[in-house]
């Protein structure tokens, strides 16, 4: 079973030293944490902070595991309301591939 460490330290590796998102990402993951993504930064870099973003996507955990395992499409988790956008929409649609396990 995946948790935060590990799921964090996947994403940093998908980030790279350049997204190409060029911008900040928060995924909020209520009470299992933050992956804050640091898409402007040279290198790009992942951590768990909780900072202010350009875009925030709040998902429950059990969704996010779902959406990354392919299990969950994005744009369905978006219309029921599983899956919040707030800031800036296109970075999100960036985010969708760096989720992918």
């Amino acid at each position: 079973m995946a948790d935060l460490a590990s799921v964090t330290e996947h994403i940093r590796g998908a980030v790279g030293e350049n997204s190409g998102l060029g911008k900040t990402v928060k995924i909020d993951l209520g009470d299992t944490g933050k992956i804050f993504i640091d898409g402007a930064s040279v290198p790009n870099s992942v951590s768990n902070d909780d900072k202010p973003a350009d875009a925030t996507v709040s998902i429950s955990w059990d969704d996010f595991i779902a959406l990354s395992e392919g299990k969950l499409d994005p744009m369905m988790a978006f219309m029921q309301g599983k899956l919040k956008i707030a800031g800036d929409m296109m970075i999100a649609q960036k985010l969708a591939p760096l989720l992918k396990r």
